[in-house]
């Protein structure tokens, strides 16, 4: 069932747990003139690079007043607030003070710790002693030199599960992506699914199909394919599509795919309320390498086939806020979704464990 249930002591339970990394922004969108402000798992935050090239994540409110940081400006390194000057460095310490000489040692801001990684910066809203970069989801194809391509944000209006459930089961492609990626073969085809520790991996093959139109224009030949979906999910939210088509009877399905077209759809999930999420993807290609044109083509592209789903999504969020007696209901094809939350709660029941 969607939304929050109560934990037994009249508190609601958390849809997201806190010990993980979530992306706050592109790496480009963090720079050295101006604060970038985000909100996370419903932390305010803010984020600037630093002279080093290294980035600084702070709660977005100063000690004095509560004046959002992210309202300041920067000063090489530090931050300033923009109500009465108190100056906060990377680690969250006040520095300076303008109306007085003597520092106060409390005047200090919560700092998070944040990795710049895959071209996303990624940051840690739970225990800090818990962060360790090497959890940070892989999503390599990203920045590797043998793939191309690019992506977007999207800032939807809806509990950050209601992706996680769409990405876990593309049956949806044959009736909301019916004129690009989806066609009838989608919905009819059965979805291998496997969970091991934070991952759940579903598997789908169709076999001497017509190719979507998506696909029909990137293979760029005439005949039936065989075409692959396979979905890796890393919790909470992370999930990589490893998609393409090839020549019917090519090899691909034995594990030759240099007969077709290769594609992986990068995906990352932040919560940043409740009722709010950041959706960061990218589409990344294995062939027409350095074809800015093509990228472009293809980055808006997708970015319109998300917002397909982005309609559906929030629509039933809508539904949800409206009927909070209504429960989501599953069927052979949610498999994927149902491992994906259960993995996520369990997440969270492990830190409220350790909380109570």
């Amino acid at each position: 069932m969607m939304g929050d249930q109560n934990n037994g002591r009249g508190e609601a339970v958390p849809t997201f747990p806190l010990n993980a990394w979530y992306a706050a922004a592109w790496s480009q969108e963090v720079g050295r003139r101006q604060p970038l402000a985000r909100t996370v798992c419903n932390k305010s935050m803010v984020f600037w690079r630093k002279s080093d090239g290294s980035i600084a994540a702070l709660e977005d409110a100063c000690w004095h007043r509560l004046l959002p940081l992210s309202m300041g400006q920067l000063d090489g390194d530090d931050i300033v607030c923009h109500y009465h000057g108190l100056t906060f460095d990377g680690t969250g310490r006040c520095v300076r003070i303008p109306s007085q000489d003597k520092l106060i040692k409390s005047a200090c801001v919560r700092s998070y710790p944040v990795v710049d990684r895959y071209r996303f910066v990624w940051v840690w809203p739970g225990d800090p002693d818990l962060a360790d970069p090497a959890l940070i989801p892989d999503m390599h194809w990203n920045d590797d030199p043998e793939w191309e391509g690019d992506g977007q944000t999207m800032f939807a209006k809806c509990d950050y599960r209601l992706f996680v459930d769409n990405l876990m089961d593309l049956t949806h492609e044959s009736f909301v992506h019916a004129t690009s990626i989806g066609n009838e073969h989608v919905a009819e085809a059965p979805m291998d699914t496997t969970q091991d520790g934070r991952t759940v991996t579903s598997t789908r093959w169709t076999l001497n199909i017509d190719a979507p139109p998506f696909w029909r224009a990137q293979l760029g030949r005439p005949g039936n394919v065989d075409r692959w979906q396979i979905i890796r999910f890393e919790a909470p939210c992370t999930i990589v599509l490893d998609v393409g088509v090839a020549m019917t009877g090519t090899g691909a399905f034995e594990g030759d795919r240099s007969d077709g077209v290769n594609g992986r759809v990068l995906n990352t999930i932040t919560p940043e309320t409740d009722g709010t999420c950041m959706y960061f993807w990218s589409l990344v290609r294995n062939y027409r390498l350095r074809d800015q044109s093509l990228t472009t083509q293809l980055r808006d592209a997708n970015a319109n086939i998300f917002v397909e789903d982005q309609v559906v999504v929030e629509a039933q969020q809508k539904t949800i806020d409206e009927n909070p007696d209504l429960v989501l209901r599953s069927l052979n094809i949610d498999a994927g979704s149902v491992w994906a939350r259960r993995i996520i709660e369990e997440m969270i029941a492990a830190e409220e464990k350790t909380a109570s």
